[in-house]
């Protein structure tokens, strides 16, 4: 099974996802060299496919794909950077999260997608439980 470096960047309540000519949308990133780390993956791929760079990127799950097995960062990216396709990518753009599952994405893209969101909504809840006052 190929290891692959995925990350989500964040910004403004927003995703990052590429396109790479296929008419479809993923998250960035890609396979993993011999001798690299899954986090220096992570941190070259970014760079070469949206030109953004050092920025900090946590660790939070694997994720495994038919054939690939994600190891998924993430990234909460200030408001001033600025995505720019290079190498193989076409387009950089930013999509709400419930909006990733009317897109044509990558079966792996849709499901982090999900398991984040899903996630996230799983965690205010608790807060929520917790503390009424921030009940919407």
């Amino acid at each position: 099974m190929k290891e692959r470096a995925t990350i989500v960047c964040w910004q403004r309540g927003g995703i990052l996802l590429v396109e790479r000519g296929r008419s479809r949308w993923s998250l960035p990133g890609g396979t993993i060299r011999r001798e690299e780390s899954p986090a220096d993956a992570a941190a070259r791929e970014l760079t070469e496919e949206t030109t953004l760079e050092g920025y900090e990127l946590g660790y939070l799950f694997q994720f495994g794909g038919l054939n690939k097995r994600h190891h998924v960062f993430f990234s909460v990216l200030p408001d001033e950077a600025r995505p720019v396709p290079s190498n193989e990518i076409l387009k950089c753009r930013w999509f709400r999260p419930r909006q990733v599952s009317t897109l044509v994405t990558s079966v792996p893209t849709r499901e982090i997608v999900n398991l984040l969101f899903d996630r996230e909504l799983t965690q205010l809840a608790e807060v929520a439980s917790v503390r009424p006052e921030l009940r919407p």
